[in-house]
């Protein structure tokens, strides 16, 4: 019985296992197949032939190259705003004790549960009225900062031991080094998952510079892939195809290599013995 149980589980997650990368193999399969074999009569696994300028229209046609760039200082900006922000307010709400911690924890609790979508307007006439619509700028500024950064971080170093900030004062110690020399190493974990969720969502964040990206040069990934998608010059699903490869493959390398980190982060941080 227990090996039947044992293979029935292993069953599923195979099952599962291929079903969430499916979509992902055929892709990978429309980028690299002929243009004409996307509306084909049946499924086939396989494509009857490679064509990889499907790449090369990807690149040329949607402008991928200044896209990439302008993506990757996007979210690079981002995160080390990000990262500057919540970790001081992470270490202040978890072992600082003041007065108004309970009030300022439930405002961030309160600021997680708002939809992004239900502050985009009030975001972008305020981004509007300061000049910096169209600019490196106006897709950076808005999220300087994270609530749900803040209150996972919150949650790592709540795990660290009182007695351990106590050593550390009695050391002579201020917030700052306790921070940058205690804090910080206990809950890189959690850092290094918060960093990697910001990461994906505003790699792939297609809403807010679509409304506040006006100039071509400013086109995030999202916005060059849209191009394929253009009732008015036709549908290019090949080369949508090898676009979403390009754009997608620094994310998976980036979890790959950040996966035991993430894991250990969103289980808890790690208490040096």
């Amino acid at each position: 019985m227990k090996t039947l149980i044992r293979f029935g589980t292993g069953l599923l997650i195979t099952l599962a296992v291929v079903i969430s990368l499916f979509p992902f193999y055929w892709m990978l399969r429309t980028s690299v197949a002929p243009s004409d074999e996307v509306f084909f009569q049946g499924i086939s696994l396989l494509p009857t032939g490679i064509d990889l300028s499907n790449y090369a229209r990807a690149w040329d046609k949607g402008g991928l190259g200044q896209a990439v760039f302008v993506g990757i200082g996007t979210t690079a900006g981002i995160l080390i705003l990000q990262l500057i922000t919540c970790i001081p307010a992470a270490y202040v709400l978890a072992k600082v004790r003041l007065r108004w911690s309970g009030l300022a924890l439930a405002v961030v609790l309160a600021a997680v549960l708002i939809p992004s979508q239900v502050t985009l307007i009030p975001t972008f006439i305020g981004i509007n009225a300061a000049g910096l619509a169209d600019s490196m700028s106006g897709l950076i500024l808005p999220f300087m900062t994270s609530a749900f950064g803040i209150f996972l971080l919150r949650q790592q170093m709540v795990s660290i031991p009182d007695a351990l900030m106590e050593a550390a004062r009695t050391d002579g110690l201020g917030h700052v080094r306790i921070l940058t020399k205690i804090v910080v190493p206990i809950a890189a974990p959690g850092i290094a998952a918060f960093s990697v969720f910001s990461v994906f969502t505003h790699w792939n964040d297609y809403l807010w510079p679509l409304l506040i990206a006006r100039s071509p040069e400013l086109r995030t990934p999202p916005l060059a892939l849209a191009i394929f998608q253009q009732a008015d010059v036709g549908f290019d699903y090949s080369a949508l195809a090898a676009g979403a490869v390009i754009v997608t493959a620094p994310v998976v390398l980036l979890f790959l290599f950040a996966q035991k980190r993430f894991v250990q982060g969103m289980s808890g941080a790690e208490i040096p013995g």
